[in-house]
């Protein structure tokens, strides 16, 4: 098949004519940019919502950490009261693991360490 010189030069113009107005149309499409600031008033409610979550975990997570601290301040004071305990000179002396306490083994009463 040949072709002639008239249709390959019509051919490339159109080629080329195609391209011309694919890339003018791209261009007319990015030339255009809009930039907002951000600060609208959907935006500002998200941020107070994001602060009062923040808050509301801090709120919860300091609650969490005092109950902790205030059992491993009892469960420290138990352990130092059970090696008094261990260590008195009451021979009789016992620790009790279900309360917590020193006991005399012949009255069941607590000794004071």
């Amino acid at each position: 098949m040949k072709i002639s010189l008239c249709k390959r030069l019509c051919l490339t113009a159109m080629l080329t004519l195609g391209a011309v107005m694919v890339t003018t149309s791209a261009m007319a499409e990015t030339s255009k940019l809009i930039i907002e600031s951000g600060d609208s008033a959907q935006s500002r409610q998200h941020a107070l919502m994001e602060k009062e979550q923040w808050n509301d975990t801090r709120s919860l997570r300091n609650k969490v950490n005092t109950r902790v601290e205030k059992e491993w301040d009892k469960d420290d004071a138990a352990f130092d009261a059970r090696d008094k305990c261990q260590q008195s000179a009451n021979l009789n002396a016992y620790w009790e693991n279900n309360t917590l306490r020193c006991l005399d083994r012949r009255t069941g009463r607590v000794v004071a360490p």
